[in-house]
């Protein structure tokens, strides 16, 4: 199974994977996967949003995600899972399981990757000099 299978598999059928459709148990779900495969499946992920973003920014992935999907949204206590609405949990977990597939397909294209971590570090120049 590839990568790209794998989260779908996680996406379509998620209580088989012990997620409850919480945004926060599902982004540390994924972040336990990425760890188990040192870092393969997520690395450059966080990159990749503060690109499509277009804004420096120190944020993980995690809290990136949902500053996408609710940019005016406080994320101090984000992990609390009384900070989303059930409405607003499901919109994160299908934006984060969306995002992720989006990336796949760059991450998975040497010339899209490059092109995104060179924009990255020109994001970026100005700052580390």
């Amino acid at each position: 199974m590839n990568d790209k299978q794998l989260i779908e598999s996680f996406n379509e059928h998620p209580d088989s994977h012990g997620l409850n459709g919480t945004y926060y148990p599902t982004a540390m779900f994924l972040t336990g996967i990425d760890m188990g495969r040192s870092g393969g499946l997520m690395r450059g992920f966080t990159e990749w949003l503060v690109v499509r973003r277009g804004e420096c920014n120190s944020f993980y992935w995690h809290k990136l995600v949902l500053l996408d999907l609710f940019p005016d949204m406080p994320l101090n206590d984000w992990e609390d899972p009384d900070h989303l609405t059930s409405e607003q949990h499901r919109q994160a977990v299908e934006h984060l399981f969306s995002l992720v597939l989006e990336f796949l397909d760059v991450r998975n294209k040497p010339r899209e990757l490059g092109l995104m971590y060179t924009r990255y570090e020109a994001m970026y120049a100005h700052i580390w000099g």
